[in-house]
């Protein structure tokens, strides 16, 4: 006699088939509570990690001298890269062009930045802060050259 049951197989491949769709991420923040909450901070945290200030006593150099500096560093870097990706989603995404282009440069210099921070040298760390500036730099003058920082009150945009 033969079974009219369908083999469990071919349920759950029918199941898997029934025009399940894979919910799409949903932006929390707009892009500017974004800058403000997470790349921004990412940003200044990479910064401050490798310096020379130079007062009147002379230069004062800073670098990450423990395991803590270099990992906060490291998830700074992290925060960088991601936050390009953060910037291309739908509904943060101001159009397919030059923003995609400029967020995939904010990954590319983050990648850039974990790479110095993984080399542990202080003084990739601090070139590669510089590409990250240039990334924020490049991307504000075509989408928000009234904008200091985006947490800045005295940028123009009145935000």
């Amino acid at each position: 006699m033969k079974n009219s049951k369908p083999p469990l197989l071919t349920l759950w491949l029918a199941a898997g088939c029934a025009g399940e769709v894979p919910e799409r991420p949903v932006p929390v923040a707009d892009v500017r509570e974004l800058m403000v909450s997470v790349l921004e901070p990412a940003a200044e945290a990479y910064w401050d990690g490798v310096g020379e200030i130079l007062t009147e006593e002379g230069v004062h150099q800073f670098r990450p001298l423990t395991e803590e500096d270099w990992t906060s560093l490291r998830n700074a870097a992290f925060v960088l890269a991601e936050s390009g990706n953060l910037l291309m989603m739908d509904g943060r995404a101001l159009d397919r062009g030059d923003w995609m282009d400029h967020s995939r440069t904010m990954v590319e210099t983050g990648r850039l930045a974990l790479d110095a921070v993984d080399r542990r040298s202080a003084d990739a760390v601090f070139d590669a802060g510089a590409e990250v500036y240039y990334a924020c730099r490049d991307c504000h003058a075509r989408y928000a050259a009234e904008t200091l920082r985006p947490s800045d009150p005295r940028s123009r945009d009145g935000s």
